[in-house]
């Protein structure tokens, strides 16, 4: 008996790591994305992974064809959702984007749902379904988010010190 759930837990561990080494680079990239941290210097991306590899680990088992990339993908998207637009502030809302991200300039809101559309390539319905909001309101939001992407807001042109105006 000993054996044979020996045998399971190892099969269980080499299908895991299997899965990590081809899942893992993708959906930190997606939880990078998420932060709007720097590639280079992500540590709220890099517990978001974690978090949602350890989930889908826990829940390895269970899966019954599910497939895991989706499972870990809807955790790390849920485990964003839930840290950034909780009223009192999670992990991932107390530190601000990346200054240089192109996505700094979009609510995490904004982020996911692009993310998700875009990076990931889920269907409007779905997010909308994982993130239980209207499907008209993803569309609305993804749109704004992409407009917002193209066309940034301009910022305020820069005063040069030591410049005279010259009189009218």
């Amino acid at each position: 008996m000993r054996d044979r759930q020996a045998l399971q837990d190892a099969r269980r561990a080499r299908e895991f790591e299997a899965f990590v080494a081809g899942a893992a680079g993708r959906l930190l990239h997606a939880a990078t994305l998420l932060t709007a941290e720097a590639p280079d210097d992500n540590p709220r991306a890099r517990r978001l992974l974690t978090l949602a590899l350890a989930h889908t680990y826990a829940y390895w088992d269970r899966l019954r064809g599910e497939d895991p990339y989706d499972r870990a993908r809807q955790h790390l998207a849920l485990r964003f959702a839930n840290s950034a637009w909780h009223q009192y502030g999670g992990p991932l809302s107390r530190t601000r984007p990346h200054p240089r991200s192109a996505l700094a300039a979009l609510t995490p809101r904004e982020r996911l749902i692009l993310v998700l559309r875009m990076y990931e390539g889920v269907a409007e319905e779905q997010t909308a379904a994982l993130l239980g909001m209207p499907t008209e309101r993803v569309h609305a939001l993804c749109d704004r988010a992409t407009a917002t992407l193209l066309h940034p807001p301009r910022k305020a042109a820069a005063t040069v010190l030591g410049a005279k105006v010259a009189p009218s």
